[in-house]
Order: structure tokens, then sequence, then C-alpha cells
């Protein structure tokens, strides 16, 4: 942890500077007493010159920007862009994405796209406004256009939603996880108690959507484990949708992330076949077993590989693994081992995780007990996934970015062609509304008209989820139907 004193710099600046401090130490603090701080950034503007002055025991170093002094936008990424290069300089380290700290950076390039300009200007104009490095205004550029490719009418979706149905139960919890993840315990009933009000609470929304004629583009059935609960209760469950969303036959994409390799068995992919799943995840996350072990996966490598080919025999083709970057106890020797175990199964899409230390998951707690890789050999696995992935005909289509990420990188959906997920681009690129169903479904309401965000979770816990969906479901309709039937809205689209 590095101790940091600003001066000269407004407080509401102050976690801006942090998190560009963070880029580079991973942990900060800013603190008030120049004796405890372990450097200094100061902040001086006169007229159009801003300085930035960073200042160790070891050196100074210092910065100069020409700014419009009313302009706070414009000030506050000239501070962050001298922070950036003083602390490059002092760290003798270079930032992929330069200090764009946002989680979706296509996004960006999808906003000037659709403003008509080039592709090439874009990253020219991404990589001087936010010093990102080419390579990565590169990979947002072929993103976006595989995007493009997989849903041609991307831009036109805003008047159509997606469904998010969140099932919070996991045969044990991950150690780097912070989703909404509970054992799931049979004898006290609360697993039934639960289902019946995310049923209600999908009949409410379905009944809103066929009253309203909203069209639903895609169905992502996450968690948790949505496998962890029955045969018997999935079954039901995918009947009850189809009785009461409308034209669910005919939604672009239903997924189930049946992640969890313990939680399949032929009688549940029977279920989903019979409902048309297209496409479900089984996540290995890594073949090193004692990697498994350590983060809490209580499955074997060899029950992954089982049950990977369990689906593909039954007809479930359409078949998504995760891999993570920077797992404790692992180098890129033993990413290399996961690479070529994975080239014996050849999923059809592959998503690339980089570790992250997620503030209320085991790991981060417990940060003292989880050796894992640094940056530099973060860095190595990340250039031997992108690598890989090319050589056997993976194509990237969608990247997001978190907090506290190991090297500052990033997480990378690779598909082969005509593969992607429809969902993991639309909950990416925020194109649509996604309504949350169930234990901590996160809802997003996109104004069609004018591009708003909206957001509204659901509780994580389902003791919690029980005592207030009904709640949760007066408050969802009500911001649907602001953002969808409005009459008083004078940019409403007809």
């Amino acid at each position: 942890m590095k101790m940091i004193r600003i001066t000269g710099a407004s407080e509401r600046l102050h976690p801006s500077i942090r998190r560009i401090a963070d880029l580079f130490f991973e942990t900060t603090t800013i603190c008030s007493d120049e004796a405890d701080a372990d450097m200094e950034v100061v902040i001086q503007q006169e007229g159009t010159k801003l300085t930035v002055t960073l200042i160790t025991a070891e050196k100074t170093l210092i910065e100069e920007r020409t700014v419009a002094p009313d302009e706070e936008d414009l000030v506050k990424r000239a501070i962050n862009e001298g922070l950036l290069a003083t602390l490059e300089k002092l760290t003798d380290r270079t930032q992929p994405w330069g200090f764009l700290t946002g989680i979706r950076p296509t996004k960006l390039f999808h906003n000037q796209l659709r403003e008509g300009a080039n592709s090439e200007a874009i990253e020219t104009q991404l990589q001087s406004t936010y010093k990102i490095q080419p390579d990565k205004t590169r990979l947002m550029n072929r993103i976006t256009k595989r995007q493009q490719a997989s849903l041609p009418d991307l831009y036109a979706l805003k008047q159509e939603v997606s469904l998010y149905i969140g099932i919070p139960y996991c045969p044990t919890k991950c150690a780097y996880c912070t989703f909404p993840a509970y054992a799931i315990r049979r004898a006290s009933g609360q697993v039934s108690g639960f289902l019946k009000a995310l049923e209600e609470e999908i009949e409410a929304i379905g009944e809103w959507l066929s009253k309203n004629d909203v069209r639903v583009t895609t169905i992502y059935f996450g968690g948790g484990t949505p496998t962890s609960i029955t045969a018997e209760e999935m079954d039901h469950l995918y009947e009850h949708l189809y009785a009461t969303v409308p034209d669910v036959a005919n939604v672009r994409e239903l997924t189930v992330e049946a992640g969890r390799p313990d939680t399949i068995t032929p009688e549940k992919i029977d279920v989903m076949k019979k409902w048309n799943v297209d496409r479900i995840s089984i996540n290995p996350q890594s073949y090193i077993q004692n990697t498994l072990d350590a983060i809490g996966r209580h499955h074997s490598v060899e029950e992954t590989i089982e049950k990977y080919w369990l689906a593909k025999d039954m007809g479930l083709d359409n078949i998504n693994m995760d891999l993570i970057i920077g797992l404790p106890g692992e180098t890129t020797k033993e990413f290399l081992y996961t690479l070529e175990e994975t080239r014996k199964l050849m999923p059809t899409s592959l998503t690339v995780h980089t570790l992250s230390f997620k503030r209320a998951s085991k790991m981060t707690k417990n940060r003292d007990r989880y050796k894992v890789a640094d940056r530099d050999e973060v860095v190595r696995m990340m250039e031997a996934a992108e690598h890989w992935m090319g050589q056997h005909d993976y194509l990237p289509y969608y990247v997001y970015r978190q907090k506290n990420i190991l090297g500052n990188l990033e997480n990378t959906g690779y598909a082969k062609a005509g593969f992607e997920s429809l969902y993991n681009i639309m909950i990416m690129e925020e194109m649509q509304t996604i309504i949350g169903i169930g234990c901590g479904a996160a809802s997003k309401f996109v104004d069609p008209a004018t591009g708003k965000i909206q957001r509204f979770a659901n509780p994580k816990d389902p003791a919690s989820y029980m005592l207030s969906y009904r709640d949760s479901i007066k408050k969802k309709l009500h911001m649907l139907d602001e953002i969808f039937n409005d009459q008083t809205n004078e940019n409403k689209v007809i």
C-alpha cells in the first residue's frame, strides 16, 4: 500500500487521482499528513498553464499541460494525463489502457462510430485523449467490427429488451467471487420459496412486455450457477418462462450459465435441449487441480472434460468456457498448460478473464494467503492468450475491465466466427434495456430516445429477495413505463 498526499487539487478530483495511482501500486490511500506520505502529488494552475509534480524520497518529476481554466473536465483530464506520465517515468511501466478506467472501453468507440467518425481516426483520437496504447485501440476497433457483423442492427435494438434471470445458488463459493452465490440447502425450503417468487416476477415482466408489445432480443440465465437446481425445477421454470414471456421461441439467443461442471447431469441437459437453450457455459477456469482446490472449486479437471463431452454428445454444441489469468500459484507455464488442454476441446467460445481482487471476495479479505503472479508475469500470460486465440481462429468480440484487475489489463471474450454471445454484446455496449429478474439481478433501463441509463438491483441474498420482490416488480414496471410509454417525453421515439 502506498500513502499519497495531494495538494492543490479540489477534493472532487482526489478519487480520480487515486485511481491513476492504483494503476501502478494496486492499493493507495490518500493521507493529509506529510510525514505519513510515501509520495506527494502537487497540482498548480496559473492561467492556462497546469503543472503536475510528483515528489518521492528519491526524485521529483514534473509534467506541464496547457488547459482552459474554466473547463473542469479538461482540467481533470490534464491532471490525469500529467500524473500518468510522472508515474510511468517513476516506475518505468507503461499503462496499456492509459488513464482510461471505465469498464466498457468499446462504448467510446461505438459512440463515435454512430456519429459517423472513421474507425482509424477514432483510434488516433483515443490514443491522444486517454493515452491508450495502439495495440488496445486496435483491439477495440476489431471488437466493434465483430459486434456489428454479429448484430448488424445493433444500433436499432433500443426498442427491444433482453432479460437476465439470476439464480443465486452454487455448490460452493469460489474464493475470487462476489456474485450472488449461496450454498444450496434443501432442508430449509428456501429454494422452492425462491423459485416461486422468481416465477411471479417473470410473469409480471412478461405481462408488461405482452401488453406493451416489446420484443425480447436475448435471455440469459446467470447466478450463481443456474444448473444448481434440480432438472425438475429447471423444467418447470423454463415452462413458466415460455408460458408468460412473449415469443420466447423466437428470441435470438437463450443462454444458461452451467458454469460448474459438478452441477451438470444428463437429465439437466435433456431439459435444456427440450426448451431450445442455444448456448451454455462450462467453466474450467484452470486445468491445474491444485489451483481448483485452492480457489474452492470442488470439482476435478477430469469432471470438466467429461461434462463438456457429455453436453456435446447430447447435442449442446454451442459451449463457452472461461479461463482466468493470474490465479493463485500459477505462472505462464501453468497457463500455457491450460491453453494446451483447451486445444483438446476447442469450444465455440472462450472468455479470458484477468484475476480481479474484488472488495468483498474471500481472496481479497485473505490476500496474504493467495500468492499471485506479478504484473510482468500477468502481461506475459495475456500475450500468450492473445497469440493462442489468433492461432486457433478465435476472434475477440467483447472486452471489459474491472477495478483492481491484475496488470491493469482486461477481460476479453473470444469466439469462433458466428458463435459470438449476443447477450454479452448487448450487456457490454448498453444499447438496450436489460431487465434483471431474480436474486442479485441488476436492471439497466436505457431510454430509447436519449440513451440515458438508470440502474436498479434486486437484493443479493435469497431471504431479502423473497421479502421484497413484489416491491422490486412495482419499481421496475414503473421504470419501464417511464422510458417506453411516457407520453410527456417530447423526444419519445414513435
